[in-house]
């Protein structure tokens, strides 16, 4: 089957995107308002697009319901200048899915989920203290594509629980991410090797 994309409704296209990009990390960005609002949201278009220096970036889409306003995450970021990404293990789904509620700019979103805003050390905006890892960030640019807005964010410091690093690795099995399954949800649960690619 081939599919033109040009021939289809917008949400026929995003339907076979989340399909076939699987499965998808998820950042769940926590930001602040500039009158000091926390505001947490999951975003499922997320990764990291440089090593050196680290950078991370997330894609912010429209709003539902036809508002032609931007995202509070959006806006709080334009603002500040900074943000935070906390990576979502298995126990924190419930909380992360709550944040998922289009709150108005005045709702606490860490109030709401039942969560701790924890101070970081560069930026302003809090970390969720529950999160196995925490990625402070300050802005780098913010690129407008189509209908969304990639925020591209400069990796100032890590926030890593002691129990899931060692030798300056990560134990996937102990951080327990959760990720993103068209509109389903996943956990990694099965590892494995696969032999290194031969070189002439």
């Amino acid at each position: 089957m081939i599919i033109d994309p040009s021939e289809l409704e917008t949400h026929s296209v995003y339907k076979l995107l989340i399909g076939a990009v699987v499965p998808r990390p998820i950042a769940w960005v926590s930001s602040r308002s500039h009158d000091g609002i926390f505001n947490l949201a999951p975003y499922s278009f997320f990764n990291v697009v440089s090593r050196e220096p680290p950078m991370l970036a997330f894609s912010v889409g429209p709003r539902t319901g036809g508002e032609d306003y931007a995202k509070d995450t959006l806006t709080n970021i334009r603002e500040s200048q900074e943000f935070v990404i906390n990576i979502v293990s298995m126990d924190l789904a419930n909380a992360m899915q709550e944040t998922a509620i289009n709150y108005p700019p005045e709702v606490d979103e860490f109030e709401q989920a039942g969560v701790t805003p924890a101070p970081c050390v560069v930026v302003d905006t809090p970390r969720v203290a529950e999160a196995k890892i925490s990625m402070e960030c300050t802005l780098e640019t913010v690129l407008e594509l189509g209908t969304d807005h990639l925020v591209i964010g400069l990796m100032q410091r890590y926030h890593v629980e002691d129990a899931i690093i060692s030798n300056g690795r990560i134990d996937t099995r102990g951080l327990d991410p959760l990720g993103r399954l068209a509109g389903n949800f996943t956990k990694v649960e099965t590892l494995f090797d696969l032999p290194m690619a031969k070189t002439e």
